[in-house]
């Protein structure tokens, strides 16, 4: 038995909805890559992308955005951890989860331009 209740079915989906409510109120960054995203759907959906294209597509921003959200729960968990004190070993904890989310967004950049420049070269 655990210390912890049974949360139930609905209320993990209740959880989860209010996490993306905090993300979305508390990083910056989070909003700049949502609002990315939904202007880079759109592009595709007016390109007439194929269904694996698609897919491809909603595959690396759901990288990205998740990728964000872990970087800012890890940063939220080391603050609350360490008291929003300076540590060295955090520092570099932080560091390595905002490379992560770099590391998302260059290769999503990366396969944005395969994916956009060869239909963007069928119209020219």
């Amino acid at each position: 038995m655990t210390k912890f209740k049974k949360q139930g079915f609905s209320n993990t989906f209740k959880n989860a909805r209010k996490g993306m409510r905090l993300v979305l109120k508390s990083e910056v960054n989070i909003r700049v890559h949502f609002c990315i995203a939904m202007i880079v759907l759109a592009l595709a959906f007016v390109l007439n992308f194929s269904v694996e294209r698609m897919c491809i597509l909603l595959l690396t921003v759901g990288f990205v955005i998740a990728t964000e959200m872990m970087n800012s729960a890890i940063e939220f968990s080391l603050d609350a951890v360490f008291h929003n004190k300076y540590s060295k070993l955090v520092g570099m904890a932080k560091d390595i989860s905002a490379g992560a989310v770099m590391f998302a967004s260059v290769l999503a950049i990366v396969i944005g331009v395969l994916l956009f420049g060869t239909q963007i070269l069928k119209l020219i």
